[in-house]
């Protein structure tokens, strides 16, 4: 544009013949030389002190050029955008404003008189150049805080992702630290106690031992099993071939048999469907509780009791070994467990995952009691119920 308007007054002077036309022709270059040259000079883009220099020069060369032809007034106009993109804005709206007072008067100077249209013109022409480069600012402000704000929320799209991910590693951590707790570690154990008990049988009585090696051959498969189904998410190989009754009772004989305690199953109440969640804990539990009799209570006598209620399940473990005091059992995982202590933790979590409770009670040598509460869903009504 300034170019085109530059070559334009330039045109206008030689085609009137006016005797300055070699001075309109030589300030018209030198304004677009110094026009031209402020794109190339950083310090204009990063400096308000040398953007104001360089305009103040433009401006004033323009100046001499309006002086010489009235053409030049068109110039005023390029001139307010460039002012206030370089200048802040309140010394961008002084130099407009400056700018067309000296439009107004050049070209009053040359027409000898001021009408509305001298006024009104430049006047309209620097408050559209104002509110455009506000206007635009204000488009920019608005996209740029947009930008921040999709930015922010790709952040926090991650990190929830990120927090997403990191919690269902814990989860399944958990999880299979539960299983292999409930399943292979407690498996392991009898299977080291019953290689002990062939070992010290051989090889003076080696039927005893042979029947030794043969149970824990049968426990070793039958882990090999529960690993297989645990790593798939299945249902233990015990609920798969029946009731949760039956897998307790089969429990119970299995513990007797390996560990030589009296154990019994008693079951309350009328036994109904529950769902697999619950039965799967409820056996784990019940493993486990188990397994700590046999290796810490030095118990002779265990009792498993399953109690079908109106809302609720329960399962009791109860045993006459030497106890202990819940209160002083160290956190799983600490120093001072020593790889113990989280089978209780396993089974709180496994209560609290299906909006029941767990209670220990104990004291030494007054054995131990494991109470599990869980929540019965509501079984649908159906026309056999109800009759």
């Amino acid at each position: 544009m300034v170019a085109a308007l530059l070559a334009l007054a330039c045109v206008r002077a030689l085609a009137a013949g006016a005797a300055d036309a070699p001075a309109v022709l030589a300030t018209a270059a030198a304004l677009f030389a110094l026009y031209a040259a402020g794109p190339s000079l950083p310090r204009i883009r990063t400096s308000t002190r040398a953007a104001a220099l360089w305009l103040g020069a433009v401006v004033l060369i323009w100046t001499v050029l309006l002086a010489l032809t009235p053409d030049g007034i068109w110039l005023a106009f390029p001139l307010f955008f460039v002012q206030m993109h370089l200048l802040p804005l309140r010394a961008a709206l002084p130099a407009v404003a400056a700018t067309t007072v000296i439009a107004i008067a050049g070209f009053g100077w040359h027409t000898h008189t001021l009408s509305v249209g001298t006024v009104v013109g430049p006047v309209l022409g620097a408050a559209v150049a104002v509110a455009v480069v506000l206007g635009y600012e204000a488009l920019y402000r608005e996209s740029e805080a947009r930008r921040r704000l999709i930015e922010e929320l790709t952040a926090a799209r991650s990190d929830l992702a990120a927090a997403e991910h990191a919690a269902g590693v814990l989860a399944e951590r958990e999880r299979l630290a539960r299983e292999i707790h409930d399943t292979l570690a407690q498996g392991l154990s009898s299977i080291q106690l019953l290689l002990r008990a062939a070992e010290r049988a051989l090889p003076e009585r080696p039927g005893p031992a042979l029947g030794h090696i043969r149970q824990a051959r049968t426990a070793a498969v039958d882990n090999l099993a529960e690993a297989r189904r645990f790593v798939s998410a299945l249902s233990p190989p015990d609920l798969e071939a029946g009731s949760l009754p039956a897998a307790l009772e089969r429990l119970c004989a299995t513990t007797a048999r390996t560990s030589g305690l009296a154990v019994h199953c008693h079951l309350s109440g009328i036994p109904t469907e529950l769902p697999t969640p619950h039965e799967v804990a409820l056996l784990r539990i019940a493993q486990s509780a188990l397994a700590n009799t046999v290796q810490h209570a030095a118990a002779d006598r265990v009792e498993l009791t399953l109690s079908y209620m109106d809302t609720e399940v329960a399962l009791d473990v109860v045993d006459d070994g030497a106890g202990f005091v819940p209160s002083g059992l160290p956190a799983p995982g600490s120093a001072a467990a020593s790889g113990t202590g989280f089978g209780l933790a396993a089974m709180r979590a496994r209560a609290r995952a299906l909006h029941g409770t767990l209670a220990v009670e104990s004291a030494p040598g007054e054995g131990t009691a494991i109470a599990v509460t869980l929540p019965c869903p509501a079984a649908p009504a159906t026309p056999e119920a109800a009759s």
